[in-house]
């Protein structure tokens, strides 16, 4: 079992790691998807655990249900633990992405994690995953 800093959500039935330096958005765009039907696994630290071939998401005890609301507070809500992930979200807080970007993977724990690059504050940023987890579930094909 390994921590990372970083934030989680379960979202369209996938497990979300969502990372990036202070300030990128982890947060906020948690936030945004909760607010778009997604759950709290964990904000600011997540527990990876490995089991057999997959990874799993869970919050450490201390920040269970928590999550932070900038210029709001720290606040508590209902979270869910154990879920499978299914895609690391990297942000980039400097909002140069690729036009036509790759998803690359990342292994941790050697297992292969699909990995995109995304800016957070982007109007489209919900659209656009809901995009990348339809390919990841088959259901889209990106031509290019």
């Amino acid at each position: 079992m390994n921590q990372f800093y970083a934030t989680a959500v379960t979202y369209c039935g996938f497990g979300i790691l969502i990372r990036g330096p202070s300030g990128s958005g982890k947060s906020d765009l948690a936030l945004r998807l909760i607010d778009d039907g997604a759950g709290l696994i964990a904000d600011d630290q997540v527990v990876i655990k490995a089991v057999q071939q997959e990874l799993y998401l869970s919050p450490p005890d201390s920040l269970s249900g928590l999550i932070e609301v900038r210029g709001v507070g720290v606040i508590k809500i209902e979270y869910v633990r154990d879920i499978r992930l299914c895609l690391i979200v990297e942000l980039d807080p400097s909002n140069e992405i690729q036009r036509i970007p790759l998803i690359k993977e990342e292994l941790i724990k050697n297992i292969p994690v699909p990995v995109i690059n995304m800016y957070a504050f982007e109007s489209s940023v919900l659209a656009k995953l809901k995009i990348i987890l339809g390919y990841l579930d088959k259901k889209i094909e990106f031509i290019l």
